[in-house]
């Protein structure tokens, strides 16, 4: 697999593999998520190819304080080959080069599986509670 930035045509193959691995939720549209990522210099979504098709993903920020992962995708069918390592480890670089002292991730409390891959690259659970408003009015 080689790992590179995402190019304008690979956009829907990205959106499509987000789908794929359930990360997708009806109030955000990952397309704006996509072209949000991709008009500042404190974003990136790197993609991992074989050949032509996408195969992996991870959305990559950095807001002065913290880096964080969005999105981090891979082919359901060739997980556990070493590519959802592969890709943090390429966001973990893409944050460093950026002298982002700490790197932060969300994820839901059901999602076990997810929770047990961070843990297996080092990452802890952090003592702070994640506080929520709704600004459009949904509930």
């Amino acid at each position: 697999m080689e790992i590179g930035e995402l190019i304008d045509m690979e956009t829907g193959s990205v959106v499509e593999l987000w789908q794929r691995c359930d990360l997708t939720r009806p109030w955000n549209d990952p397309f704006a998520d996509i072209a949000h990522a991709r008009r500042t210099a404190d974003a990136v979504v790197l993609v991992g190819r074989e050949g032509s098709a996408i195969v992996a993903s991870i959305m990559v920020g950095f807001d002065g304080h913290r880096g964080w992962v969005y999105y981090l995708a891979v082919d359901p069918a060739l997980q556990r080959r070493g590519y959802g390592r592969a890709m943090m480890a390429a966001a973990e670089t893409w944050l460093r080069d950026r002298s982002a002292p700490k790197l932060q991730l969300m994820v839901r409390d059901t999602n076990l599986a997810a929770l047990g891959f961070y843990e297996r690259l080092g990452f802890e659970r952090q003592p702070v509670a994640t506080l929520g408003k709704r600004l459009d009015g949904r509930t």
